[in-house]
């Protein structure tokens, strides 16, 4: 028993020790490849970016530290012609991008698509997305 206790030690040390990570993630859990883009604000200029591909029950970190807004956009679309879509318009293109602005997509050059929006709240460091397939609980 005591044995167990000091093999915990270090491991307990090391979790309170590690910072935290504050990052925004984006989760597919349904049962195929799903195509991401993300859009938000640095407080100036708008931002929309993409593709991750994203495997069934896959995770990836869309931005890398603490949050800097409370919305964020989103838009997604699986191998079978799915897609998580908004009200919010945006500039993407069929290729990887990043696209500063988000008025007059059609007249440079790209695609006006619609995002759905994430409220992370104004404390919010992190945030995770969970991206389900239709009858499970979660965002579509």
């Amino acid at each position: 028993m005591i044995r167990s206790i000091l093999r915990l030690v270090p491991l307990a040390a090391l979790l309170i020790a590690a910072p935290a990570r504050a990052d925004f993630r984006l989760c597919n859990n349904t049962a195929g490849r799903v195509s991401v883009s993300l859009a938000y604000t640095d407080g100036d200029a708008w931002f929309s970016e993409g593709w991750w591909n994203l495997k069934p029950s896959g995770c990836e970190t869309l931005l890398r530290g603490p949050l800097a807004a409370q919305f964020y956009y989103v838009y997604a679309m699986d191998e079978r012609g799915g897609e998580w879509k908004g009200k919010a318009f945006m500039c993407t293109r069929d290729r990887e991008f990043k696209i500063e602005g988000r008025q007059d997509c059609y007249v440079r050059g790209y695609d006006r698509t619609g995002f759905f929006e994430i409220d992370t709240g104004k404390d919010a460091r992190s945030w995770t997305v969970q991206l389900t397939d239709p009858g499970q609980t979660g965002m579509r």
